[in-house]
């Protein structure tokens, strides 16, 4: 049986069909590895359904549960946390990273950790309980929705980066005096909640006028 034949014409155009789809092929498998094994994720964050939080004349500490999902292959080195409060006046300065704790309730036997640098490894979740607090001479807070923004410094950014927004429901802290737990869930709030901590933040604002103007 005679062997087929190609003309030249025939025989060029094959030639640069067949490089198209290796040269596809190859950018394929180089944007599938970097996808799967290089790319940079993001780092996301959960709005928390529980807090813990004190607050005193000279202070005001809130213990949260945070949860960090690394969207990506590769680590995120978390340098610094903090939480805002955007909508506060500007002399409401962010509370910074405090400690760090085992659990969310405070309990007198855990032992505090110092803010440290920790890395959330790729497609992973890490959970912490991460305390943030300061003194705020002059600044109480009032039994009422703050919306919060919690911020961090990653490992491969200079500035702070939002994580996460949400609102943090301090009617609910009706023993401002007691470093003790809280939902924050809009749910549960009753009205004699609301009440008890419109009274105890009230009493405590007064305190801090008496402090400021004795």
């Amino acid at each position: 049986m005679p062997m087929p034949m190609f003309s030249a014409h025939e025989q060029s155009s094959t030639l640069p069909a067949a490089a198209v789809v290796a040269g596809c092929a190859l950018v394929f498998t180089v944007v599938s590895f970097w996808w799967l094994n290089a790319r940079q994720g993001k780092l996301k964050a959960y709005e928390p359904y529980s807090f813990a939080g004190a607050a005193t004349p000279g202070l005001t500490i809130l213990r949260l549960p945070l949860v960090l999902f690394n969207t990506g292959p590769v680590p995120i080195v978390v340098q610094d946390l903090r939480i805002r409060f955007p909508d506060e006046p500007d002399s409401l300065l962010p509370l910074p990273w405090r400690n760090s704790w085992p659990q969310l309730k405070p309990v007198g036997t855990d032992q505090a950790s110092m803010p440290g640098v920790f890395a959330v490894e790729g497609r992973k979740a890490e959970q912490r309980f991460i305390e943030f607090g300061a003194p705020f001479p002059g600044f109480v807070p009032q039994a009422r929705d703050y919306v919060v923004s919690l911020e961090a410094k990653l490992g491969h950014r200079k500035e702070w980066r939002p994580l996460l927004t949400f609102t943090l429901r301090l009617a609910h802290m009706t023993s401002p005096g007691q470093y003790i737990t809280y939902s924050n869930s809009a749910r549960d709030l009753t009205k004699k909640d609301r009440e008890a901590a419109d009274a105890a933040l009230e009493a405590l604002a007064a305190k801090l006028a008496e402090q400021q103007n004795p």
